[in-house]
């Protein structure tokens, strides 16, 4: 015989699918030993063994005719014996070049038959054999023999895979448990805070069924609990906007976009107050909802109070606008009495008509009384607002560059700036002089736009005495705040220059979604 070595094995990848049987239990408990005993009778052997080779040892998981629990790997047999596909047979250990000099061969026990069936697990990963030794040689086994060895291999191979399945269940069943538990204490948890929470908290399925209110959902509505679950939440909404809600409902659960809207919500007392409705959609890591969180909000007395608000403003820019239709009227009349008189009436009739028209786009407006002319250009808006400083346009005011397009929402904080700029010149720039002029070069590069407002021709300026106070906050809040940009000012003697840097995206919301 020529010498040879076992194949080398992944022993960390194999040591883990050991791990997976209960070995020592199998071992304490003598679930072999049966198998053991007969195998040394059917072979009229004096020791048989069942032998798990580990990565520094074999461990006996049971044994008859031997007091070892185990030998050093480097003196295994079964090492060999666990690679093979059938029975591996030692005729006589002196001869053979592998064992000739293995201490168990040349010492007690004095091993020189050897007769090895191999034991491999479900995924095919070696463990070891058991198998039948004689200290005298042999011819080897009979068919009998040899067949009779190979199926106390599998059953014993059997019986260790159902200890595998049975641990492997009961850890399935304690993960499981373990599971149950964490989940139903995270459900304790979050109904707990949710009931702690002063917003009315609740939760959908993926499709948007309501499966969860807290609390304070029940306490405010004074619903029945379960009687808002599914679809029955609309129900709760004031007539006129259920049909409205459910419009934005269906569209964040189609294209999973947070949901956010207002709507009068059916008080327990029978009234409908006005309510914040939010949610957001909760993902796997596949992308894929999984729930809807969602939360409403009493904004009730802060609607009402910035509905007053909004009356009251309008009413004063209302009434503020008639006081220029008043002064009109006046003018007017006054001319009547003096007729050289009626080209000066005239023309300042006409400036106040601008400066009421300018007026009207800084007032505060509802949706329905919010102007519309020129609000898509900032040139147009430019020239309405700078109307009322001259006779015709480019008289005292010049525009230059390039236009952009500008939407209703930046329209009031950019009339806002310019009239204050504007009424500003007027009393201390080059607007309160009949030589001074404005330009105004409005540029862009990337994604921004520049802004000049440059004054020239007024009276001198020192900037130890530069106007301050509100009208600078007003440019700061609505350049900085409201526009997300920036401005800086050079107090030159001749003049003010103001540079406006903002983003395009502040202009319209057609820069923004592009």
């Amino acid at each position: 015989m020529t010498p040879s070595s076992p194949p080398i094995l992944d022993e960390t990848a194999r040591e883990r699918i050991l791990a997976l049987y209960d070995l020592a239990g199998a071992r304490d408990d003598g679930v072999l030993d049966d198998l053991v005993s007969f195998a040394a009778e059917l072979c009229a052997a004096p020791t048989a063994l069942v032998s798990v080779v580990e990565e520094e040892a074999q461990v006996f998981l049971s044994r008859a005719g031997t007091d070892l629990e185990g030998t050093p790997r480097s003196q295994s047999f079964c090492a060999y014996a666990m690679h093979g596909q059938h029975m591996m047979e030692v005729p006589d250990a002196q001869q053979d070049a592998r064992f000739a000099d293995n201490p168990l061969v040349t010492e007690a026990p004095h091993i020189r038959f050897y007769a090895g069936a191999p034991l491999t697990t479900r995924e095919g990963v070696p463990m070891g054999a058991i198998c039948v030794l004689d200290g005298a040689p042999r011819e080897g086994l009979t068919p009998f023999q040899t067949r009779g060895l190979e199926i106390l291999a599998t059953t014993a191979m059997a019986r260790l895979e159902a200890r595998r399945a049975a641990r492997e269940q009961r850890e399935q069943r304690r993960s499981a448990a373990q599971a149950r538990a964490a989940l139903a204490d995270s459900e304790m948890r979050f109904r707990t805070l949710a009931d702690t929470m002063p917003q009315m908290v609740w939760s959908t399925q993926p499709d948007g069924f309501h499966d969860y209110y807290n609390a304070r959902w029940y306490e405010f509505t004074g619903a029945p609990a379960g009687t808002t679950d599914g679809v029955g939440w609309n129900n709760m909404f004031h007539p006129d906007d259920q049909d409205r809600a459910w419009q934005v409902w269906r569209h964040s659960l189609t294209t999973g976009e947070p949901y956010q809207i207002e709507y009068r919500l059916r008080h327990f007392d029978g009234t409908y107050r006005w309510v914040l409705g939010r949610a957001l959609p909760i993902r796997d890591q596949a992308g894929e909802i999984t729930r809807w969180f969602g939360t409403c909000t009493d904004i009730h007395e802060q609607k009402l109070a910035l509905e007053e608000r909004e009356v009251i403003s309008q009413e004063l820019s209302h009434r503020i606008k008639n006081i220029f239709a008043v002064i009109g009227g006046l003018i007017q009349i006054a001319a009547r009495a003096d007729p050289p008189l009626l080209p000066l009436a005239a023309d300042l009739r006409e400036r106040i008509a601008a400066l009421g028209r300018a007026h009207d786009f800084v007032r505060p407006h509802s949706p329905n009384s919010r102007p519309t002319a020129h609000q898509d250009s900032l040139r147009g808006l430019l020239d309405e607002l700078l109307a009322p400083y001259q006779s015709h346009p480019g008289e005292r005011v010049t525009i230059t560059g390039v236009d952009v397009p500008v939407d209703d929402r930046a329209a009031t904080p950019l009339a806002l700036l310019f009239h204050e700029l504007a009424t500003n010149a007027s009393k201390y720039g080059a607007l309160s002089t009949a030589t001074g002029r404005v330009t105004i070069d409005i540029s862009r590069e990337g994604a921004r736009s520049r802004i000049l407002w440059r004054e020239d021709g007024g009276p001198r300026v020192d900037p130890a005495t530069k106007p301050a106070g509100f009208g600078s906050q007003l440019i700061e809040l609505s350049a900085v705040r409201q526009l997300g940009g920036t401005v800086s000012r050079d107090w030159r003697p001749q003049g003010l220059e103001l540079v406006l840097d903002l983003p395009n995206a502040s202009f319209s919301r057609a820069h923004r979604s592009g």
